[in-house]
């Protein structure tokens, strides 16, 4: 029988991809990121973000022969200690999190990929203690997360997950125009938060298209089953 590509076992390479991936997101916005974090924070969030990434970038060849869940834990790590302000904490020990769920095992599926993103969403909120509608990073994550869940149940490959969670990112990133932000820096802007895109949810979206595009530019993963 033909395995379906959501099926199929991701690996360390897999995680590097992302990782890289995602380091090439947010080097490209990272100006647009600074731009949006000028009108409601310290207009810093890109310059953080992508200072973070490219330190985590410099460690993976040092990564070589190590699991998936350790890579993630060590990316967290360098970020958390490179990012300034809350994003180093909050995406950093999300994908920590995220790690640390995937523990010691070499390959992973897409439902173990679906724990490990939301192990990494409840550090997110455990620490920042926000929910969606707060004009946070959360108002992407989630729904990208349920979006990805839907697929999987619906028994569609990983292909059309992760698509699915990058479109449900976007829409949730820009939900957060019209809102008033209650949590984080911007919060004590109040009114003037209004009809600004929050920058932690940009970001957040550019972790799921860096996902959907590590999915899309692996090997192809389908083959034959005795």
């Amino acid at each position: 029988m033909v395995q379906r590509d959501g099926d199929a076992s991701l690996d360390a390479a897999f995680v590097l991809k992302w990782i890289r991936e995602l380091a090439s997101q947010i080097r490209e916005q990272r100006d647009y990121l600074t731009q949006l974090d000028a009108a409601i924070g310290d207009a810093d969030h890109g310059i953080n973000m992508d200072r973070g990434l490219s330190q985590a970038i410099s460690v993976l060849p040092d990564a070589q022969g190590r699991t998936p869940g350790e890579i993630l834990q060590a990316v967290g790590r360098t970020i958390i200690n490179t990012v300034g302000g809350a994003a180093g904490p909050l995406f950093g020990g999300g994908l920590r999190s995220a790690g640390k769920r995937l523990g010691d095992r070499p390959t992973f599926d897409a439902e173990d990929l679906l724990a490990a993103m939301r192990a990494g969403l409840e550090s997110i909120q455990a620490l920042g203690a926000a929910s969606v509608g707060d004009k946070t990073i959360v108002d992407a994550y989630v729904p990208a997360l349920e979006a990805f869940e839907r697929e999987l149940r619906a028994g569609r490959d990983l292909a059309s997950a992760t698509a699915r969670a990058r479109e449900a990112a976007e829409e949730g990133m820009r939900s957060t125009i019209p809102l008033q932000a209650r949590k984080g820096r911007a919060s004590y802007l109040g009114p003037r938060s209004v009809g600004h895109q929050d920058p932690g949810a940009t970001s957040t979206a550019l972790l799921f298209a860096a996902l959907e595009r590590a999915t899309r530019t692996r090997p192809a993963a389908t083959r034959e089953r005795p």
